[in-house]
C-alpha cells in the first residue's frame, strides 16, 4: 500500500515508496517537488474544465497544507523552473 499526500501526481513504471508527501511530482524512480504555482495553475485548469473556478480560500488552504507538509519534502528543494 502506498499512502498519497495532497497535491502529489504519481506516474511511471515501477511502484511508487509507501509514502509520497504532498506535492510531490513523480513515482518509483524519483520524486521531486510539485511547486505551489504550477499545482494551482493545473488545478485551475481542471477545474475551469467543468466551469469551475479555484476561490483565494481554496489557494490559501493549499498555501497552508504545502508550508506545513514541507519537512515531508525535505529530500528535495524546490525547482527554480518547470
Amino acid at each position: 500500500a502506498t499512502v498519497v499526500g495532497v497535491g502529489a501526481n504519481v506516474f511511471g513504471a515501477g511502484f511508487p515508496p509507501g509514502f509520497v508527501p504532498a506535492f510531490s511530482w513523480g513515482g518509483a524512480e524519483k520524486l521531486v517537488t510539485f511547486r505551489l504555482p504550477k499545482f494551482l495553475e493545473l488545478a485551475q485548469t481542471v477545474l475551469g474544465r467543468q466551469g469551475l473556478r479555484l476561490t483565494e480560500e481554496e489557494q490559501n488552504i493549499f498555501a497552508h497544507i504545502f508550508d506545513v507538509t514541507q519537512p515531508d519534502r525535505s529530500w528535495t528543494a524546490i525547482p527554480a523552473s518547470s
